[in-house]
């Protein structure tokens, strides 16, 4: 690869990736957004009410088939419905 593809895929990733540093979970307990089996989901959820970048999350979490853990103001099995077209 020439250092210039080289150099605009790094952007690009870097620029598809900068939403990640302004998401609220980020500056929040990270174990909320990742429960045992069973446990809660509230906070996390109520913590992603109010994200700025809840869209951005979401999006990321289904195009890269996150399969554990609260994104975008979803769990796991309300991102399968959603990509089922249940939801």
């Amino acid at each position: 690869m020439s250092e210039l593809f080289q150099l605009l895929l790094t952007d690009e990733i870097e620029e598809e990736l900068s939403w990640q540093e302004r998401a609220l979970c980020a500056q929040t307990d990270p174990e909320s957004f990742f429960p045992e089996k069973g446990g809660s989901t509230r906070e996390a959820k109520k913590v992603c009410l109010s994200c700025e970048v809840r869209t951005e999350c979401l999006e990321y979490a289904l195009a890269n088939d996150e399969r554990f853990g609260i994104w975008g103001g979803l769990s796991e099995r309300e991102r399968r419905r959603l990509k089922k077209g249940v939801l």
